[in-house]
């Protein structure tokens, strides 16, 4: 009888396990079918986490860079989006990027690039940033918390962060996750959080 018990233990088990790993996962894509869970978003628990002191260049001929003051001066949401010209996946990303940035404010860092390889990338079907600043070294980047590239933050007016992101950003990203946390900044100069 004992032997018959453990037989039948060690054929239930597996089952089971495979059970409630089956719909851990049907949960987890049904909550990423309808925007509620992100994979790629890293969890901002500190509401009042900030954003570091800063101060880039622009990239030459490009712009005039920004620093930790122009962010938090910003009355709307700002996405910062790190991104390097040696980076495959920020390719991908770019033409998404163009259409991002008719909904938002959307400032770029140019991670650990030449100046003028970050120059040509951006420009190559036009940048979709509306400021750009060079981080040559990465220790900007690594101030920021960044593991790598494309990453990217939603700043709110003042300086906070709202949204950490390590992956390429789309569209369906932008309008299930990013959109709705940039309406709570509820910016003044268009009342939804977006920029004009």
């Amino acid at each position: 009888m004992t032997r018959l018990t453990r037989r039948r233990m060690f054929m239930v088990l597996p089952v089971a396990g495979a059970t409630l790993a089956g719909l851990g996962c049907w949960k987890m894509l049904a909550a990423m079918q309808d925007g509620s869970f992100d994979p790629h978003a890293i969890r901002n628990d500190q509401a009042s986490e900030t954003i570091p002191d800063f101060s880039l260049p622009g990239l030459s001929g490009q712009s005039d860079g920004f620093s930790t003051a122009d962010l938090r001066a910003s009355p709307v949401p700002v996405l910062v989006n790190f991104f390097a010209s040696w980076c495959i996946p920020c390719v991908a990303e770019m033409a998404a990027l163009r259409v991002i940035s008719r909904d938002i404010a959307l400032w770029g860092i140019a991670y650990k690039d030449k100046p003028q390889d970050a120059r040509r990338f951006i420009e190559r079907d036009g940048s979709p940033y509306a400021r750009t600043g060079l981080d040559e070294s990465g220790m900007t980047a690594i101030d920021w918390g960044v593991t790598g590239v494309p990453e990217s933050f939603l700043v709110m007016p003042g300086g906070h962060i709202a949204w950490h992101g390590a992956a390429a950003l789309d569209e369906a990203l932008l309008d299930h996750t990013i959109l709705p946390l940039a309406a709570q900044a509820s910016a003044p100069s268009t009342g939804d959080g977006r920029s004009e």
